[in-house]
């Protein structure tokens, strides 16, 4: 098992997490897959202590795709509902912490009770400068550069903005997380292997860490596993070793 006293200082400065395997969890067990939404709540409290302990400075959580509107109606309910109990009992635990509270994704799109407890909780917690919790709601990376484009196409046709100043800062400012660093790290649990439709922008040179746990049975000492074996890997940015070293 792995403790904090394990990891050194190269600890990655935002890490990105797909919170994967909570209906799969409660199909092991025999419970219905709502029991295993409100299972990963606990995870995401150990994930974000976690976190905070060792000194990560941004954690973002996958916490519902664009994709997952088309889930059955009841298991969308169910998650809306998780969402406004959720942040309703973790403001205590940001404050205590320090943590910004911060969603990226179209939050338009939620229904109004869950987005107005959302933006209470974030500006109840602005001031917060330990660690930015961003969650990812509503949220689709295909949308979100969709948007993007869409917003620069808009100003170029306006005369705001020229085509030949368009570059890779242009594209950040215009995106959600126009307020967040590159991801450094990105963890995927429940042994899948895939991004589905995550920060595609944002994880252009992240380390990928896929773990076989599933997501309500994911503890901080599984995320510092996920830390270590970051600071194990060469991260080179297109340059060979011997330019690094």
């Amino acid at each position: 098992m792995i403790n904090k006293e394990q990891l050194n200082s190269n600890i990655p400065e935002h890490v990105a997490i797909i919170m994967d395997g909570n209906g799969r969890w409660a199909k092991k067990k025999g419970l219905f897959r709502a029991i295993g939404h409100e299972n990963g709540t606990k995870a995401v409290r150990e994930a974000v202590e976690g976190a905070a302990e060792i000194g990560i400075k941004y954690l973002t959580l996958y916490a519902f795709s664009t994709e997952n509107w088309n889930r059955p109606k009841l298991e969308v309910e169910t998650l809306m509902k998780l969402l406004v109990s959720s942040l309703k009992k973790e403001i205590k635990t940001l404050q205590k912490n320090n943590i910004r509270l911060n969603a990226i994704g179209n939050l338009e799109a939620l229904p109004q009770k869950a987005r107005k407890e959302l933006l209470e909780v974030i500006e109840k917690t602005k001031d917060n400068k330990h660690m930015t919790l961003s969650l990812a709601l509503s949220y689709g990376s295909r949308e979100e550069l969709i948007k993007t484009i869409q917003d620069i196409s808009n100003k170029v046709k306006n005369n705001v903005l020229s085509p030949h100043l368009i570059n890779e800062a242009v594209i950040n400012e215009h995106l959600y997380t126009k307020t967040l660093p590159d991801v450094d790290l990105l963890i995927r649990t429940s042994g899948e292997q895939r991004i589905s439709n995550f920060l595609l922008w944002q994880i252009a040179y992240a380390e990928l860490y896929f773990t076989e746990i599933l997501w309500p049975d994911f503890k901080r000492t599984d995320l510092f596993e996920a830390i270590l074996n970051y600071q194990q890997r060469e991260r080179r940015f297109g340059k060979t070793s011997e330019q690094l070293s």
